[in-house]
């Protein structure tokens, strides 16, 4: 079983959002994800897309951009991202999508190998979009957080512990925020996270080991639109 990564696909079969309008790189991802995806990844593998999945604001109208991704090969494991507005309650997320995928939401998902866990998480201090009205949501994030590790601690009993998150866990400058200092004291030897798009954002992106904890963007734009093949 190999791990990969592909974040913030932002579907949109049904809300006609094409992502081209910020910039020609993003011209046909769908399909050229789909291409790199079919030829990368077996049935037996385990894929994690951390959140921004679709464009959607309604479950229903979602519909299209999840069986897209249950006709993708391997296992998915599937995080909210902020502009997730389709993800309602987590059981009617789970009744809805396909049955080769796995959601998370203040626990973890126990995939023999791997246990995974993970949360949306939001805006820390020191982020390039941090305005004060977002502290209340980042502490209310750290608390989901704590209990998601919490929960896959319980279960991993040694196995490997990944940790996906939508929302950058660091500082736009590289500094620990709560978020970070959590994954880093949780024993998890692997996080990836997305939501930073364009070169800006993706050059305060933290990569490579940090605490002993191996840090990954794995936004789309940021790949090439092809999922990262993971060693955690």
């Amino acid at each position: 079983m190999a791990l990969f990564a592909l974040a913030d696909p932002h579907l949109s079969h049904r809300s006609n959002k094409p992502m081209d309008m910020f910039g020609d790189h993003w011209v046909d991802h769908v399909p050229r994800m789909a291409q790199a995806w079919d030829a990368l990844v077996r049935p037996e593998d385990v894929v994690l897309c951390p959140g921004d999945i679709s464009w959607a604001l309604r479950l229903d109208e979602a519909m299209d951009d999840l069986a897209w991704l249950g006709q993708r090969p391997g296992t998915k494991v599937l995080c909210r991202g902020n502009h997730d507005y389709w993800w309602t309650s987590i059981s009617k997320v789970r009744a809805a999508i396909p049955d080769s995928c796995r959601a998370l939401q203040n626990d973890a998902v126990d995939l023999g190998e791997y246990v995974v866990c993970g949360s949306r998480l939001w805006a820390a201090p020191g982020a390039l979009d941090f305005e004060p009205k977002d502290q209340k949501i980042y502490e209310r994030e750290v608390g989901r957080l704590k209990l998601s590790l919490e929960a896959a601690r319980k279960v991993a009993g040694g196995r490997k512990l990944v940790v996906m998150v939508h929302y950058p866990p660091f500082t736009a400058r590289g500094q620990h925020t709560d978020f970070s200092r959590l994954i880093c004291q949780s024993g998890a030897t692997l996080c990836v996270y997305g939501h930073l798009h364009g070169a800006r954002a993706h050059a305060t992106a933290v990569e490579g080991v940090v605490d002993g904890v191996a840090f990954h963007l794995v936004a789309c734009d940021r790949l090439g639109f092809v999922p990262k093949a993971l060693a955690p």
